[in-house]
């Protein structure tokens, strides 16, 4: 299947110099300040509504530190949920505008799974399409304007079970999305 790239940590994602910039602390000096607090002990909604009401960090952030926060510790693997289940996304940027672009997606998503749209939303905000699989996942399509004909389409796999196939889940939907950037074009 070619090179996979491994499913990262939540700090894999923002540098700690853009968490300090908004928050005024490192992602250590947090961690530090949760450790004394006996926050490793605490429901994950718990940690981050201390971060927020009792630190005032912004909710965002709140949530981006409790997660880092919980696969630091060893509380939460990178991809997990707070149920315990898994999930992977994937986003890109292609040309073309968000209704014809999100129809695409859900094509090629129908395509390789042979599921239908539950439901495909194109008047929302946010359009997207969720598709419901057998095995209780799910599927979910979306697209957004980027503006001057640009539109960012993405991809969840969501309720995955466990950790084991992330790589392998990612590197596919990453492949739906290509296909569609290349219908798109061509």
């Amino acid at each position: 299947m070619g090179t996979q790239r491994s499913v990262g940590a939540s700090a894999d994602n923002v540098g700690d110099d853009a968490v300090v910039s908004a928050t005024g602390r490192s992602r250590d000096d947090w961690f530090a300040l949760l450790d004394a607090a006996g926050a490793a002990g605490w429901k994950h909604q718990a940690i981050a509504n201390w971060l927020a009401r009792d630190q005032g960090v912004d909710p965002w952030w709140a949530q981006g530190i409790t997660v880092g926060y919980e696969q630091a510790r060893g509380i939460r693997l990178p991809g997990q949920r707070q149920d315990g289940t898994f999930e992977v996304s994937v986003t890109r940027t292609i040309a073309g505008d968000v209704e014809p672009a999100l129809r695409a997606l859900a094509a090629v998503v129908t395509a390789q799974t042979g599921v239908e749209p539950l439901a495909l939303n194109l008047a929302a905000k946010y359009p997207t399409a969720r598709f419901p699989l057998d095995s209780g996942e799910f599927l979910l399509a979306s697209a957004s304007a980027r503006g001057a004909g640009k539109t960012s389409i993405g991809l969840v796999r969501g309720r995955m079970p466990n950790g084991d196939d992330l790589a392998e889940a990612k590197e596919t939907l990453r492949g739906w999305l290509g296909a569609v950037a290349v219908e798109a074009v061509g």
